[in-house]
């Protein structure tokens, strides 16, 4: 099986479908040896923030002098940004050979009248078999959906469960309310192993506390941080910090938006808390780290004159961080808006966090079966009296948003990864 045959076995043949459940890649990883078991982990939940974290920490334990693998999703533009080992993501071939390993053991489990894995759940087992046969030191193991019946939840003692900001999002899957997702978030938490929990709201650090106390695990959550901003631009983010657990003068960090500093924040926590666990871990090559952490389609600038601003803010909490932090890197510059949302988002929402900001609005279409249709789009932004068009070609829409911005203005891309991943792709190729 070849790369592109790899493609059309996990989108064609497997599909979509997104089933709770650890059974299936239980039964899959059984038949692989069990690959997930010769790995050490941080396993990292939440709706937003994972990403970032995931990067910050696979650079620090890098500069740090370790062998890391890294699994996340969704992926801008291939499967293989999914699988990384030292940032390098897995080779055409090696993803080519590693599907049709999973494909060989999946035949024999519907041969057998088994259920079959679902396409994430491949995945999850590959990039285990992956990063086993390639004896990484640590893995930085993002959750695809929710935590507790998460495929990347067969993991047993991870070194690190680390919990992101959490809000609503998902609820045909995870719930309707913070409550009932939040529990299964901190579904990752394990018995006696370590937790740190990002600043979050009471009812949230409430089941944190009470699951963690179940499962013995201790729990660290620093509510009194002490944050100086001392500059802040599109260059990055230069700051201070102090708690209970961390101090900090001066950290430099490349990632734009006020939000990451809380992301900032918390993997510092997470890397006294590794400390603790033994981890060597140089402050010095921390610094470093978040120094050169970049990660894409978050807050990216991809053009000057005018800017433009990929974010992958793709619910409302997201787009509620966006909005927030839009003011201090725009200075006065009059924003266009690209915008392309999923249909299952709360896209009311959505627009009434960010709509206010702008001076115009393109909006568009994500590639995905999921997309809300712009028209429908349309009907709900009416309501700001806004400029707008509508231009479902996402290509389209950006020449649109480009044309109709001045140099010394900005265009802000966000609403669904689908669409970044797009955008990104189709703006580089014609830079």
């Amino acid at each position: 099986m070849n790369y592109m045959k790899a493609i059309q076995f996990l989108e064609y043949e497997v599909g979509f479908a997104s089933i709770p459940g650890l059974s299936r890649i239980q039964a899959l990883l059984q038949r692989l040896g069990n690959p997930q078991e010769r790995l050490e982990y941080i396993h990292i939940a939440g709706t937003n923030g994972k990403g970032s974290a995931a990067t910050m920490l696979t650079n620090i334990l890098q500069q740090n002098g370790y062998h890391v693998g890294r699994y996340t999703s969704p992926h801008l533009a291939r499967y293989n940004e999914r699988i990384t080992i030292d940032h390098v993501e897995i080779s055409d071939t090696d993803f080519a050979d590693a599907i049709s390993e999973m494909r060989i053991h999946c035949d024999a489990m519907r041969a057998a009248g088994e259920d079959v894995p679902t396409l994430f759940e491949i995945l999850t087992a590959a990039a285990f078999y992956y990063f086993s046969k390639h004896q990484v030191d640590i893995v930085i193991l993002e959750v695809g959906l929710g935590g507790t019946y998460d495929a990347t939840n067969v993991i047993k003692k991870p070194l690190l469960s680390l919990i992101m900001s959490i809000s609503i999002d998902h609820t045909d899957f995870l719930g309707n309310t913070i409550e009932e997702i939040a529990s299964e978030k901190c579904g990752i938490i394990k018995e006696n192993c370590p937790v740190v929990l990002y600043s979050q709201q009471e009812i949230v650090y409430n089941i944190a506390k009470a699951k963690a106390a179940q499962l013995h695990a201790p729990l660290y959550y620093i509510s009194n941080h002490q944050i100086a901003v001392h500059k802040q631009d599109f260059e990055g983010t230069c700051f201070s910090v102090e708690n209970d657990l961390i101090s900090y003068k001066n950290i430099m960090l490349t990632l734009l938006g006020d939000y990451q500093i809380q992301n900032c924040v918390t993997v510092l926590e997470a890397c006294a808390v590794l400390q603790k666990q033994g981890l060597h871990l140089e402050e010095s090559k921390i610094r470093n780290a978040l120094s050169h952490t970049h990660w894409e389609g978050r807050m990216e600038v991809l053009h000057q004159n005018p800017i433009v601003l990929l974010d992958g803010a793709h619910n409302v909490d997201g787009i509620s961080q966006l909005a927030s932090t839009l003011p201090t890197y725009a200075q006065g510059r009059k924003i266009t808006l690209l915008l392309g949302v999923l249909g299952d988002k709360e896209y009311q929402q959505m627009l009434s966090k960010i709509f206010p900001l702008i001076s115009f609005a393109v909006l568009t279409e994500p590639q995905s079966h999921r997309k809300l249709d712009a028209n429908i789009l349309q009907q709900y932004a009416a309501a700001y009296d806004k400029p707008l068009l509508v231009e479902p070609d996402i290509a389209k829409a950006y020449e649109i948003a480009y044309m109709r911005t001045a140099p010394q203005d900005m265009i802000v891309c966000c609403g669904s990864l689908y669409m970044i991943g797009a955008l990104r792709s189709h703006i580089l190729s014609c830079s």
